[in-house]
């Protein structure tokens, strides 16, 4: 396939961009794709940062920019104790150096690490249906007591004593099946 730029060399890269269901592919040889800025094959300072490549593809803006020449912030100033890496490097490599730099930029991270999980912000994990067994049902009778202390505080009694009854249900439901009550 040929470059659809210059028409005349093979083509290296390609894109296949899917935007409301309407499908764009772009072929590009190395040459172009560095004229155009899209460096992230070569391996030298000025390429592309893996995420602005990611970014640049999901069609959102990054979410810390990288730093400019004129732009000297606090940001720049804050090393590891441990390491001594500075923020600017760490969004450049997207990796920290030691253990020490989770404490030291922990005040920059909460952004970032929200955007990275689609908003949340607290890991709750996951277990499989099958090997789930009564986890399943004990975390439903937590959810279903919060709910219950909620609704008595608001003291929406009825509600609450339907809360209660579907509590006591799924309780003996653990007890039939020889689990532990939370």
């Amino acid at each position: 396939m040929v470059c659809q730029e210059c028409q005349q060399r093979p083509a290296a890269l390609h894109f296949t961009k899917v935007v409301n269901g309407e499908k764009t592919e772009v072929h590009l040889c190395e040459v172009c794709a560095q004229d155009k800025g899209d460096s992230f094959l070569s391996n030298d300072a000025s390429a592309f940062s893996f995420n602005n490549l990611l970014a640049g593809l999901l069609n959102i803006t990054p979410v810390v920019q990288q730093p400019n020449q004129s732009q000297h912030s606090e940001k720049e100033t804050i090393r590891c104790k441990e390491c001594n890496l500075t923020f600017p490097q760490f969004l450049k490599i997207g990796k920290f150096g030691c253990p020490s730099c989770y404490e030291s930029f922990r005040d920059q991270l909460p952004p970032i690490l929200k955007r990275l999980h689609s908003g949340n912000e607290v890991h709750q994990g996951k277990l499989p249906e099958r090997e789930g067994g009564t986890i399943h049902v004990k975390r439903k009778i937590s959810e279903l007591r919060t709910e219950l202390k909620e609704l008595v505080n608001e003291e929406e009694f009825e509600k609450a004593a339907g809360v209660r009854d579907h509590i006591r249900s799924l309780e003996k439901d653990i007890d039939k099946q020889g689990g532990e009550q939370p």
